[in-house]
């Protein structure tokens, strides 16, 4: 099993920034990719951005390719999602998420089966 704290949300003004932290544990050695999804009010949850567990390649949304940046602390037991330049079409409920399904595309949702209990990011216009 693997568990996931976030923290880092909150409220912050149009062109403003925040940074997302997820705290991970357990049987990390075993995760093949580790994500940050959202899910506005109403709408699906959908994929932002993922980072290899080992290796480290990147793959991001495009609606917000240049705006956010995922990355992984030194011990690679902590993934942090930095945002840049947020919008108030950003505002949803943030997911970290993590999966030890090797060979999936990073942006399917469904294959994730380790979950977070969510961090709120609102942003002001």
């Amino acid at each position: 099993q693997v568990q996931l704290v976030e923290s880092g949300g909150g409220l912050v003004q149009s062109g403003g920034s925040l940074r997302l932290s997820c705290a991970t544990s357990g049987r990390t050695f075993s995760l093949y990719y580790m994500g940050w999804f959202r899910q506005a009010p109403g709408k699906e949850r959908e994929f932002v951005a993922a980072i290899r567990y080992s290796g480290g390649s990147t793959d991001y949304a495009d609606s917000v390719k240049g705006r956010f940046t995922i990355s992984r602390g030194n011990a690679k037991n902590t993934v942090y999602l930095q945002m840049n330049s947020l919008k108030p079409e950003d505002t949803a409920v943030y997911y970290c998420a993590a999966t030890s399904l090797y060979g999936i595309l990073a942006t399917q949702v469904g294959r994730y089966n380790y979950w977070g209990q969510g961090t709120q990011v609102t942003v002001s216009s």
